[in-house]
């Protein structure tokens, strides 16, 4: 009886003390080829609904609040000539989220071989990747188990990655992929 109202009171006390914990700040790095996804998803979870967006050409910034996080979300556009850029955006990446099209199976190579020139950058050193698999909602869509094995991503042996299913215009599986940074992130 004692220590279940010790367990209570600590339980209390904690959730009082992390009311007045500020967010932990962090940068996240979003890329994919171009026709990804990545502002859709991005304004999608910002706003929380649909906007018309144009291929982007640079990148667009937002400050997510999520759980106990302040995300900084630079949206890095996709397109062949803009990629020599990314790397300009890698310094102080807490994570990278790579949004790949589930139905452009023709691009999966070119999406592998991004992944891993990523994989071998200094400043990415660690970085966990969580991959969100867009498009699902697509009748076409690979499914997790074929996003992992065309990107032969079971070879990744040196930091923490997951791939999430998701369509940024339902909104599906969005959330669960951020519930998966912000656990990573906190779990660091």
């Amino acid at each position: 009886m004692l220590s279940e109202l010790f367990n209570s009171l600590a339980s209390f006390f904690s959730n009082i003390f992390s009311l007045f914990e500020g967010k932990k700040e962090t940068r996240i790095l979003m890329i994919g080829l171009d026709g990804a996804g990545k502002s859709t998803l991005l304004y999608k979870l910002k706003l929380g609904d649909v906007v018309s967006t144009i291929p982007t050409i640079g990148f667009n910034v937002e400050t997510i609040e999520y759980k106990n996080l302040s995300m900084t979300v630079w949206d890095v556009g996709g397109q062949h000539k803009i990629r020599p850029l990314w790397k300009h955006y890698y310094h102080g990446s807490n994570a990278v989220i790579f949004v790949v099209d589930s139905t452009d199976r023709e691009r999966m190579d070119e999406v592998k071989e991004e992944i891993d020139n990523l994989l071998i950058q200094d400043e990415l050193k660690g970085t966990q990747i969580l991959v969100f698999a867009n498009k699902q909602d697509m009748n076409n869509a690979m499914n997790t188990a074929e996003i992992v094995n065309s990107l032969d991503l079971n070879s990744i042996k040196d930091r923490k990655w997951y791939v999430q299913p998701c369509s940024a215009i339902r909104s599906d599986g969005i959330y669960e992929g951020f519930d998966w940074v912000a656990n990573s992130l906190n779990n660091k």
